[in-house]
């Protein structure tokens, strides 16, 4: 929050109220006059956030062809068309067409994060100006603008608060944390962690109930939202690791296209072929190295991934992002709403006469819904039905249900409290309706216990004072204890520190008689009390998390807590889910405020939970597990997780209970906000790449075949056995049936056990360049034999360039089958498990074959007709594929490729 110059050095939230209104020159009582606010507005300007945007569909449609791989063929293109070749120019630019309209649909959605923010703002405010309480359009505050806050309001502005009378808000929108914030005015230190200001109510914010009054220190861009909005804009998506990948394989293939097509030339030359003739050779080794098919085989396989990803609930906002979770080393998640169900719930109460767990599972049956006899259900004697009558009746909370489900309202601590009586045998709605309340004392941070009078029970002759509030505060005012002959304090203070270190949130219950209905709280003895017991309670674990904490960790995949949580919450909840071991090392935000980003370096690896983190906090552990060499994912529903969800490589966001905030600044959304959905997406994205890679094998392979083809008829003094139509036919058309099968095969079993691949990792391994040069090697060779063969049997070079590309068609048809695993047998993979595959290959010979028929495909390819002798020979020629990769299967086995 600003401050002016004779007090810069000490933030408003350190400042005592009077140095709070002469801070910001503004009035406690009568507000701003109406010139003040219209010359401040001026000087500020409006009370917005910066909205973005986003890219128009021209971009969207123009960012289609910004891979290098397309600029490969966007090159060729050009090629083709200054040398006339424009039957080639057509299937290269309808190749390219047809990759656009695919990406562009997938990618249509304009970005609207900063949008969503706004939303969040409020769109009008009352404040006092000119001494007269008024309504304001929000965008209209100003600096020293006075307030006025009450239940169920929405923060309009930062505000520093002057006054509040029993002012609980929600936050969680920016924190992440689901317990209401009780706010106060008294100035706090000027370190206070931001989450932790409990004088200072943020833009964004709800109120749960209360009243207050404060004057606006910041507006716009200046507010703590202001500040995540403006973080969210100008951070830059980073590529995905897929995309690196391509990125890395298009470099390569660029440069064997130059390679290539400059030793064919120069060689040619060097033995005296007509520099025209080698032209024309470096062409077709330009068309026969770019696989033409793959842009669009890897955004239809990036599609399917969207279409797995979605019936098992994660939807995919950016296509690249499909294979992301599949590479991803790290998951860093928020705790409240992705680990935890975001519902404060009693687990245990301890009296003198022993501890009780509340079981999570049991339905609560609400108020004035439950058994008629429920509120005798347990006995006085024994301290239980003491301590929960305690935690019902001082409560401003409700339980009800309505049409069929329980629903509840107010602060989700006092909630808990009637869940865990409803569960426990104590009917709040009856208990509440037999109490007669005289006197009722809200929890104020000063006095830090809430306390109801009330006639238990109905009865005038059993009047009582009964409190709920801190431990040691209660304890203070006790003198006897239910269910025990004195008081043993130690105990007490010793089971509420146990529960403390578990991550429980701990309340204590006292109640003692009162003789006369008191005026106000003044005339009530808080001393003498009897102490009842300990209530603790927490945000329990989703089901099914700490299963997939196992199943990240059997995938390679490291999972950390980021929370705006206390230290000892974080830890409990990430040793009950298994994130964390017992004595584990936590950082909080505040030890980071004094790190440097080399010091963070050090030990952002070893540690698996930060605590009470602010969004920059957050962004830097991403920026920093990046900088490690990690490929990171960041999961979180709330307004403070967005930065740091789009610098991630890939933010994950709730779709059920996240806000629009976090859904537009991430790459996938979970519908079901089920942290155990991650995993199947990890499993998705793994199988994604699989059949990336697959596909690109494939390709290599004709790819490597064909340059060994063409290279090879230099020394041997052949004429080309392909010209550039045919190699667009063999890469385009047939090859690409073939291929957009690939894209089709199931998950191989054992793919979540496999480590993650690693980022620098190519898309293309080591081990399948070796493995395509092989079959290149073999497959070039049989169709070179079978070219000169033909041609020596019928000296025609259509026919001989026919039966080379029927060769290739063939090989590849058989090559398909082995491509389906790159590391199990062919004979070991089942025939029927993708049946798009067997129609695909149908398709492709068919189309083939036809094409050597239909006068039209003739013409463009150059082809004719072939004997039954020849397709035998190809057919026969064509199984070796099967030996060659079965073999270097069996000699080079990997654990995986």
């Amino acid at each position: 929050m600003s401050a002016t110059a004779a007090t810069e050095q000490r933030p408003l939230h350190a400042l005592e109220a009077e140095e709070v209104v002469a801070t910001l020159d503004g009035d406690a009582e009568e507000g701003l006059s109406a010139g003040q606010a219209a010359t401040r507005l001026a000087e500020h300007g409006p009370n917005t956030v910066e909205e973005d945007e986003g890219p128009s569909r021209l971009a969207i449609l123009l960012h289609q062809f910004t891979s290098p791989l397309i600029y490969l063929l966007i090159v060729a293109a050009i090629v083709t068309t200054l040398l006339g070749e424009y039957v080639d120019t057509g299937v290269i630019v309808a190749v390219l067409l047809l990759n656009a309209v695919i990406g562009y649909t997938q990618e249509s959605k304009a970005e609207a994060s900063v949008k969503a923010l706004m939303q969040l703002a409020a769109p009008r405010a009352r404040v006092v100006r000119d001494g007269e309480e008024r309504e304001v359009e929000a965008v209209d505050l100003v600096p020293g603008d006075l307030v006025l806050l009450e239940s169920g309001s929405k923060v309009p502005a930062d505000l520093r608060l002057l006054s509040t009378r029993s002012l609980e808000v929600d936050e969680s929108l920016l924190t992440g944390e689901s317990t209401a914030v009780r706010k106060h005015a008294d100035p706090i230190d000027a370190d206070t962690y931001t989450a932790d200001r409990a004088n200072v109510a943020f833009m964004g914010s709800s109120v749960i109930t209360g009243r207050g009054r404060g004057l606006v220190g910041a507006t716009g861009t200046d507010t703590e939202l202001g500040k995540i909005a403006e973080q969210v804009r100008t951070e830059e998506q980073p590529q995905t690791p897929l995309q690196q990948r391509m990125g890395r394989f298009a470099n390569l293939i660029a440069v064997l296209v130059v390679s290539a097509a400059a030793v064919s030339f120069a060689l040619g030359l060097a033995v005296g072929e007509p520099a025209g003739d080698m032209f024309m050779l470096a062409v077709a080794l330009a068309v026969a190295v770019v696989p033409e098919g793959l842009p669009v085989v890897f955004t239809v396989a990036l599609a399917l991934g969207v279409r797995r990803m979605a019936a098992r609930r994660a939807l995919i906002r950016r296509l690249p992002a499909v294979e992301t979770l599949g590479s991803t080393t790290t998951i860093g998640s928020d705790k409240t709403g992705t680990l935890t169900e975001n519902r404060m719930t009693v687990t245990e109460v301890w009296t003198f006469s022993g501890v009780r767990t509340v079981d999570g599972d049991e339905e609560a049956f609400g108020e004035g819904d439950g058994d008629a006899e429920g509120g005798d259900a347990v006995d006085l004697e024994d301290g239980l039905r003491a301590v929960l009558l305690a935690g019902v009746l001082a409560n401003e909370a409700q339980l009800y249900r309505s049409d069929g489900e329980t629903r509840t309202e107010g602060d989700p601590t006092e909630v808990a409290l009637l869940v865990a009586a409803s569960r426990l045998g104590l009917d709040p709605g009856r208990a509440r309706r037999r109490a007669e309340a005289h006197l009722e004392l809200p929890f104020e941070s000063d006095r830090r216990f809430s306390a109801v009078v009330a006639d238990v029970d109905g009865d005038p002759d059993d009047r009582r004072v009964l409190v709920k509030g801190a431990p040691e505060r209660v304890l203070d005012m006790c003198t006897a204890a239910d269910g025990a002959d004195e008081l043993a304090r130690e105990a007490v203070l010793d089971a509420a520190a146990d529960m403390a270190a578990r991550g429980l949130r701990v309340l204590a219950m006292a109640h003692g008689p009162v003789a006369d209905i008191p005026v106000d709280d003044r005339d009530l003895a808080f001393e003498g009390l009897t102490f009842a017991g300990l209530q603790g309670m927490l945000d329990p674990p989703r089901q099914g998390v700490p299963e997939s904490i196992r199943a990240c960790a059997d995938a390679g995949v490291r999972v950390c807590m980021i929370t705006g949580d206390h230290p000892e919450t974080g830890l409990a909840i990430a040793r009950d889910i298994g994130i964390a071991e017992e004595g584990a090392r936590v950082v909080t935000g505040a030890e980071m405020e004094r790190l440097d980003d080399d010091e963070l370096d050090g030990f952002v690896e070893d540690v698996s939970v930060y605590a009470r983190v602010a969004p920059d906090h957050k962004h830097r552990i991403v920026k920093s597990l990046q900088r490690r060499g990690h490929t990171t994912a960041v999961t979180g529903d709330g307004v403070n997780d967005a930065p740091a969800l789009k610098a991630a490589d890939i933010g994950v966001a709730m779709g059920r209970d996240g806000t629009d905030v976090a859904r537009e600044a991430s790459d996938m959304v979970l519908t079901d906000d089920n942290f155990s959905s991650i995993v199947a997406a990890v499993e998705e994205g793994r199988v994604t790449f699989d059949n990336v890679r697959k596909v690109t094998f494939f390709l290599v392979s004709t790819g490597a075949a064909a340059i060994v083809a063409l290279l090879s008829t230099i020394p041997l003094g052949l004429v080309l056995p392909f010209v550039p139509a045919q190699l667009l036919w063999l890469n385009v058309v047939t090859n690409g049936l073939q291929d957009l099968a690939l894209a089709f095969e199931p998950g191989e079993e054992g793919v979540l056990r496999r480590p993650p691949r690693r980022r620098e990792e190519g898309l293309v391994s080591g081990l399948l360049w070796e493995r395509a040069a092989l079959v290149g090697v073999v497959m070039a060779i049989f169709t070179l034999v079978l070219f000169d063969w033909q041609l020596d049997r019928t000296d025609s070079i259509e026919q001989a360039r026919t039966v080379a590309l029927s060769t290739m068609v063939v090989f590849m048809g058989v090559h398909l089958f082995n491509a389906r695993s790159l590391h199990r047998s062919l004979f070991r993979t089942p025939l029927l498990s993708n049946r798009f595959l067997l129609v695909a290959q149908v398709l492709a010979l068919g189309v083939h074959i036809g094409a050597l028929y239909l006068p039209a495909t003739q013409f463009v390819l150059r082809v004719e007709p072939i004997d039954v002798r020849a397709w035998g020979l190809i057919v026969a020629a064509s199984l070796s594929m099967i030996v060659v990769n079965e073999l270097h299967k069996l000699v080079r086995k990997p654990a995986y490729v």
